[in-house]
């Protein structure tokens, strides 16, 4: 007996290149409000000849249907207003195909569908990509602690001291949980878009997307390991502080026995005199 296979998806011939990058860590985005503005929360913009740019305050820009001239004009154009810029942009790329008359949709093969390429439509499939961005550059930053606690741990536990390691891994921990709250406070990875509340009709193509890119999922595994992170500079500054009180305390005692030394031998020189 055999098993028919499913027959491959037929995708529209029309499409457009979207592009999401993280630039930076914040762009100020109110300089862009008084220009060719198509929505607002979050602001999309015209963008060269036919495109469109949507724009995160936490420092995403999704750029649709812009050629790498045009592309490259816009971030040139941009760069006075992001705070923080990254040395090297992440990038991904992908299709949006269109489908007149069809239905917004998301396919096995992961591939997205539109019906027409509305403001609303653009600024969901921005929000995942600004969001999967975001989440991308955190999880690579929180591994690159992990991958420096591991061995600091099995330092610890051989010599029962993490040597001058301590203080540079600190400051690493500390940009991570700067990172974390930058996620609560600017990104909101599990919030929904504000344009779902004027087109709740678009929330199930939207739900659909989110579990694509497994926003949910991935944040939760991201907030774990935060708070494992936490955890550890807790423990590691607990271990500085106790190494340098007991530090204190020898310097105590050697200045102690330094005075009865000196009490002894004035005492002794007078004891001869």
């Amino acid at each position: 007996m055999t098993i028919a296979e499913n027959p491959p998806l037929t995708l529209p011939a029309e499409f457009m290149t979207v592009r999401a990058m993280l630039v930076g860590e914040r762009i100020d985005t109110r300089n862009l409000e008084q220009g060719s503005v198509l929505a607002v929360s979050p602001l999309t913009i015209r963008a060269g000849r036919h495109g469109r740019a949507v724009l995160f305050r936490y420092g995403v820009v999704v750029l649709f249907d812009l050629d790498p001239m045009e592309e490259d004009s816009f971030l040139a154009s941009l760069k006075r207003l992001v705070a923080d810029p990254v040395g090297r942009y992440e990038v991904e790329e992908m299709r949006l195909y269109l489908q007149p008359g069809g239905e917004d949709r998301v396919e096995r093969s992961g591939a997205i569908v539109l019906a027409e390429p509305t403001p609303e439509r653009l600024q969901l499939v921005a929000d995942i990509l600004g969001k999967n961005a975001v989440l991308d550059h955190y999880e690579s930053r929180v591994a690159s602690v992990f991958d420096r606690i591991e061995p600091l741990a099995a330092t610890l536990q051989r010599h029962g001291d993490f040597g001058t390691q301590g203080k540079e891994l600190l400051q690493q921990i500390g940009g991570v949980l700067l990172t974390q709250q930058r996620m609560v406070g600017r990104v909101e990875v599990l919030e929904k878009p504000e344009v779902l509340w004027d087109n709740p009709v678009l929330e199930r193509f939207y739900l659909r997307l989110e579990d694509e890119y497994e926003l949910r999922e991935r944040s939760r595994v991201l907030d774990r390991k935060l708070d494992l992170i936490a955890r550890t500079s807790e423990t590691l500054l607990d271990l500085m502080q106790n190494r340098r009180s007991i530090r204190v305390e020898w310097y105590i005692v050697i200045l102690i026995v330094i005075e009865i030394g000196i009490s002894l031998l004035d005492l002794a020189i007078r004891a001869h005199a």
